[in-house]
């Protein structure tokens, strides 16, 4: 497949995990994807980001269509992560058969025991490679008599066997574009999937993205670091390179990023102290008019 997507109709995705609630950052994200989408005639697709059965529930899935339609946004039916596993599946396969993926049988407290204080972009102890030294038969022996594993990608091997100079298209939220260097490596050897999950986020979205041929990626900084892996990913699988647009982030009173595990204020609740969905897209930027006193600040 072409390395660059080439495209009358931009495709755009919105991709929520059904988890929680939606706060104001999703809903920034929501209706910029939404602005894009009209400004270039093209169209946005919801997608369903729902691996996580323990914690995504179908009423979180509800909750999100009903508050999306409430700010005014209708999508088509959701592509749900769920439920194409094999997709996910034939992807690691094909990587596989690379030699570029190794099962990874360490705990979390192994990890952070020896990464010697060394953390990822996303803050978590970056993973020294313990079970990279592993032969096939070792392993082999491991899986047979139950133990659980992850699947991780040899990053050395795999950003080897990737091109010399791996970038992407960068737009933000301006006009003019950048050509940003990806540093995959900085990510150690990521997990591709889960002792419980059929693929990790970084090989799920690369896979999404190119099944549903998605050709602007609109989403927040704090997953800028991620395109690195993901543009590794699409090349070592010869996936399309989407244009990327990473916002700006929707911070609270304390200047942190929204977020559902630091129970921010959800568009629910905002509904159930009167405001409209005017005033929560005038507050964003997105509508004339006043916030209702809905004050809100950017990174």
């Amino acid at each position: 497949m072409a390395d660059e997507i080439l495209a009358t109709a931009p495709v755009l995705r919105f991709a929520p995990s059904p988890n929680g609630a939606l706060h104001l950052g999703h809903a920034y994200s929501a209706l910029m994807n939404d602005r894009i989408a009209v400004e270039t005639n093209g169209r946005v697709l919801l997608r369903v980001e729902d691996l996580d059965r323990t914690r995504c529930k179908p009423q979180f899935e509800a909750a999100i269509v009903d508050d999306l339609a409430w700010l005014g946004l209708r999508f088509p039916a959701p592509r749900r992560q769920s439920e194409h596993g094999d997709d996910y599946a034939a992807a690691l396969a094909r990587l596989d058969r690379r030699g570029l993926v190794y099962p990874c049988f360490c705990s979390r407290s192994e990890i952070a025991r020896v990464s010697n204080g060394q953390r990822d972009p996303d803050g978590a102890p970056l993973y020294a490679g313990t079970c990279r030294a592993l032969s096939p038969a070792e392993a082999r022996d491991r899986m047979a008599r139950g133990d659980k594993a992850a699947f991780r990608l040899n990053m050395r091997l795999a950003v080897d066997a990737g091109p010399a100079c791996l970038c992407w298209t960068e737009y933000g939220e301006g006009a003019v574009p950048s050509q940003p260097l990806a540093a995959p490596e900085v990510w150690g050897d990521v997990v591709l999937r889960g002792r419980d999950l059929a693929a990790s986020y970084h090989l799920a979205v690369v896979v999404d993205d190119a099944l549903q041929g998605v050709t602007d990626v609109v989403r927040g900084r704090d997953l800028l670091a991620a395109t690195g892996v993901h543009r590794l990913l699409q090349a070592l699988l010869g996936l399309p390179a989407p244009r990327y647009r990473h916002h700006r982030l929707v911070l609270d009173q304390s200047g942190a990023k929204l977020s559902k595990s630091r129970q921010s204020w959800s568009l629910a609740e905002l509904r159930g102290i009167d405001l409209s969905p005017g005033e929560v897209r005038a507050a964003l930027g997105f509508g004339a008019g006043a916030g209702g006193g809905l004050a809100v600040e950017f990174s």
